[in-house]
């Protein structure tokens, strides 16, 4: 059961609430907001009369949650979250489209990626500064002064920034310096990362860790909803599977499958999971087409050179015949892109 009551109240009556509560329910937590804040009660709590918390005027809702993800569940928020950003909204009628490099490799580079999709009509860019690779002698990344390129680009061509996140250590520069912060496969159960996420009102890109279940990526979203930030963005890029067709099996159903459990907004990343650019395109427009809420590709100014992942990547005039195809998927769904 959770409990939205105004952060208003009188302490003493809340106090006096949550006495009455321990007595049918033993664990119970507070979870502060700006202008409102929750009571979770844990467990068993079905002998707790609602119609008694409804006494007190300040309680705005009361809501039964049968599922380990609370804040999460469509039990206890029934319509879509959206995420309004720079007055780009996520998670409303729009399909969004953020795209840019795997790594960061100069500013040249960046910029005249940036020009290319802002031409395009892409609100939001991404780029990688810290790179989490599987073999220590892949490039890892450019560190600070690529996030300084991603910022120089993202405002002279007014983009949303997005940018994958690898150490706490690192949140204060990524506080400044980024729009979205993205928090890659591998880190999706680092509970540190997570909670220090949910202490910023930053909107937060999740995605689902390459051996995660779908009830594991919620409740890795729960950490950072559980700390007060309502920003999350859930992102399906492939699972681990006996298939060595591609990197990853891109498990469309995930989306289906969230836009039943979750009010979060939903986005797919085809590159990560396919790992091979001639499957991009077909994977991206049946993620639209599922229902996804956008779809985030790897685009590379020259792929060939490209330092990672350039076997996935798309050149501009590629990801651009993609953004015809997919405009008319989107239209077709009543949707806009």
């Amino acid at each position: 059961m959770i409990i939205t009551y105004k952060n208003s109240a009188p302490t003493n009556e809340v106090s006096e609430l949550i006495t009455t509560l321990k007595k049918e329910c033993s664990q119970i937590e507070i979870v502060k907001g700006e202008n409102t804040s929750l009571i979770c009660l844990i467990g068993n709590s079905k002998n707790v009369d609602e119609t008694q918390v409804y006494v007190y005027p300040w309680v705005l809702n009361v809501a039964r949650v049968s599922t380990p993800y609370k804040l999460a569940s469509r039990e206890y928020k029934k319509e879509d979250t959206i995420i309004d950003i720079k007055g780009v909204q996520i998670g409303a009628n729009k399909v969004v489209m953020i795209a840019g490099p795997c790594s960061i490799e100069s500013k040249e580079s960046i910029d005249k990626i940036a020009s290319s999709l802002k031409k395009n009509k892409v609100d939001f860019l991404r780029g990688g500064a810290y790179k989490m690779r599987t073999s220590p002698y892949s490039f890892q990344g450019l560190g600070d002064v690529a996030l300084d390129y991603l910022k120089d680009a993202s405002d002279k061509y007014k983009m949303i920034s997005v940018c994958e996140i690898v150490s706490v250590n690192d949140l204060d520069k990524y506080l400044d310096k980024v729009d979205i912060i993205q928090v890659g496969a591998r880190n999706m159960q680092n509970f540190d990362l997570l909670k220090a996420l949910g202490k910023t009102n930053k909107p937060i890109l999740l995605k689902r860790g390459m051996a995660a279940s779908i009830e594991e990526l919620l409740l890795s979203a729960e950490y950072i909803l559980k700390e007060g930030n309502p920003n999350v963005i859930l992102c399906e890029r492939g699972i681990k599977t006996f298939e060595k067709a591609t990197r990853n099996t891109l498990d469309l159903s995930a989306v289906a499958v969230l836009k039943k459990l979750t009010h979060l907004p939903v986005i797919v990343d085809p590159s990560h999971s396919t790992g091979r650019k001639e499957y991009v395109m077909p994977m991206a427009l049946a993620s639209i087409a599922c229902g996804a809420d956008g779809v985030m590709i790897e685009v590379h100014d020259d792929p060939t050179c490209a330092r990672s992942d350039a076997c996935q990547a798309l050149n501009i005039e590629e990801y651009q015949q993609l953004l015809e195809k997919a405009r008319q998927i989107a239209n077709v769904l009543g949707r806009s892109l």
